[in-house]
């Protein structure tokens, strides 16, 4: 399987991650609501929009994950719910991989669900990449949230799709990761992805997954490179 992690240890990958942000962010107007993503090159645009707001700029945003709200906290970004907001004009997020077709795999940080949620709230759809993440063929495992009770069954189903499903377990405690939602995740491995829409229906149809990574709905994407960022609409 591929590795997942979103540990960055070198400094080019970093930048290229900044970067890919901050070209990201100048989408951002006053008055916008806006999806924040969860993980390492997210929390740059969260700084980032920190550094405006704090300059006057006048948004509102709907975390997707524990992290991004005590993110945006802490950068006295005003937050808001899909409660009070149903409908979102941007959400901005990173991506574990993506191909030119602008379908993307997401869920590293075990935050699809959300992420996936806001993003079908959204008017449009921008993911923030370095140039490692662009890929000609999906092959990157494909979270799947899944109710604990119902595991071993969408394991099974996983493997009658031809994946091998892998229980995604904790770093830092004991047993699985837990969810923000309270679920668990498994990693499904199905090689290289011929038909990414042909999956994602099958993976719908798997009684006691919640949702799974696959994002079909990306509308843009600025791509961190060494030669600066490169943007892909679709």
């Amino acid at each position: 399987m591929k590795d997942r992690s979103s540990h960055d240890t070198g400094g080019s990958k970093s930048r290229e991650k900044e970067a890919s942000a901050l070209s990201a962010v100048t989408l951002i107007a006053d008055g916008m609501i806006v999806g924040i993503g969860t993980g390492s090159t997210a929390a740059y645009a969260i700084a980032e929009l920190g550094r405006l707001v704090a300059g006057g700029l006048d948004i509102l945003c709907v975390p997707t994950s524990y992290q991004s709200e005590m993110l945006a906290a802490q950068q006295k970004i005003s937050i808001t719910t899909l409660l009070e907001h149903p409908e979102i004009d941007i959400v901005l997020d990173g991506a574990d991989q993506i191909d030119r077709n602008l379908v993307a795999i997401k869920g590293g940080g075990a935050a699809h669900t959300r992420e996936k949620v806001i993003a079908h709230a959204a008017s449009k759809v921008v993911l923030m990449v370095d140039h490692e993440k662009v890929v000609p063929g999906l092959d990157h495992e494909v979270p799947i949230e899944v109710l604990p009770y119902a595991r071993t069954l969408v394991e099974r189903g996983v493997r009658a799709l031809g994946g091998i499903p892998e229980l995604r377990m904790a770093a830092r405690k004991d047993g699985p990761v837990v969810t923000d939602n309270g679920n668990f995740v498994i990693d499904a491995d199905f090689g290289t992805i011929d038909d990414p829409a042909r999956l994602s229906d099958e993976l719908n149809a798997l009684v006691g997954a919640i949702e799974h990574g696959i994002f079909l709905n990306v509308d843009e994407v600025h791509i961190g490179t060494s030669d600066g960022v490169k943007v892909l609409k679709r």
